[in-house]
């Protein structure tokens, strides 16, 4: 014979039982939930992107191009440029990666654009940036002469050279960076005291 269940009992079976009833999460559930909320809200809104353009690279990019100017510096410009327009680019991709309602809610067409345009403008200064960097790999030294004999010198400044190779991150970058330690080693060797300097001094710079 089956034994009667009491009240209070069937009650609580009932409740545990209910199909509607709430369904208790585990932990790791949720900390991806708020993870995924934390993420959300610090991505950056509409608001944000619609003041993110990359539309002012003329006078950087016209700096950076400059051959007049010493190379070293040409150099920083190339890296400095490319760094803050791969960084712009970077935040609309993330942003419309995670709310993809930014690419198509009403007066969104700017943000695209705006997002289009740093794209094309990065990958337009990498080129230029990428030739700049192996063009002075490949002709890291020049020669100059002190006191009527030749020495090599450093077409500029090697760790910046090093820094912007880092930067540009290419499929060859060891080798790259190999060529610079090489060049180095030939770079004469620094200047002695201005007392040990030949009177009659040299030319500053040796053609290339």
């Amino acid at each position: 014979m089956l034994r009667r269940l009491s009240a209070p009992t069937a009650a609580t079976l009932m409740l545990l039982c209910t199909p509607g009833c709430v369904k208790e999460i585990s932990s790791d559930e949720r900390l991806d939930r708020e993870t995924q909320n934390l993420a959300v809200k610090d991505t950056p809104g509409a608001a944000e992107l619609q003041k993110l353009n990359c539309d002012d690279t003329t006078d950087a990019l016209g700096k950076a191009r400059n051959v007049n100017r010493p190379e070293t510096d040409r150099l920083v410009d190339y890296i400095e440029l490319y760094s803050s327009l791969r960084k712009r680019t970077a935040t609309f991709e993330e942003a419309m990666n995670r709310n993809p309602d930014l690419s198509y809610r009403e007066g969104s067409q700017h943000i695209v654009n705006a997002k289009d345009a740093c794209v094309q403008q990065t990958a337009d200064v990498r080129v230029e940036f990428e030739t700049y960097i192996r063009e002075l790999v490949d002709v890291p030294t020049v020669q100059e002469i002190k006191g009527g004999n030749t020495v090599t010198i450093a077409r500029l400044d090697f760790n910046t050279l090093r820094q912007a190779i880092e930067t540009l991150e290419p499929d060859d970058k060891d080798a790259l960076l190999t060529r610079v330690a090489n060049a180095e080693k030939k770079v004469a060797p620094a200047s002695a005291p201005a007392s040990e300097e030949p009177a009659s001094g040299g030319k500053k710079r040796g053609s290339r």
